[in-house]
């Protein structure tokens, strides 16, 4: 397939969540993009021919350190960068183990309730994600 203007750019992400290890509550991560300025879900571009899925999963190791299990799909979110139709697909995922370490892309994360990540997420896209994640691990 030849790719044009039109063609939407293909992406994969996670809303990441785990326990929180000081009152066993639900936390999402966020990751800070210097580039941009910007809180967002960790996600990104798809390689050639690869899987969503598992560049969902190498976007959240990339981005965060953290290796991920991952659970429900989410929906996917439709959107213009640059002129150009992006698409990127979500999955829920609950991060199994990992340590952040500050790198090019991705210089902070945070551990966030739902609510609070609702609120520091710079796209109002990527709110609703938070109010799915909370919905497939029947918290909503």
């Amino acid at each position: 397939m030849t790719e044009t203007r039109e063609t939407p750019v293909q992406a994969a992400g996670c809303v990441l969540w785990r326990r929180s290890p000081a009152d066993g509550e639900l936390e999402v991560c966020l990751v800070h993009r210097p580039k941009y300025d910007d809180w967002s879900h960790p996600k990104g571009k798809l390689k050639r021919a690869e899987d969503p899925l598992a560049g969902a999963l190498r976007e959240v190791a990339e981005e965060t350190g953290y290796r991920a299990a991952p659970g429900a799909p989410l929906p996917t979110v439709r959107y213009l960068a640059n002129g150009r139709p992006k698409q990127v697909r979500y999955w829920a995922a609950e991060a199994t183990e990992g340590m952040f370490t500050p790198n090019d892309e991705v210089d902070r994360i945070l551990w966030l309730h739902p609510a609070a990540a609702r609120a520091r997420l710079t796209q109002p896209r990527d709110r609703t994600l938070v109010d799915a994640l909370l919905t497939a691990l029947h918290l909503a």
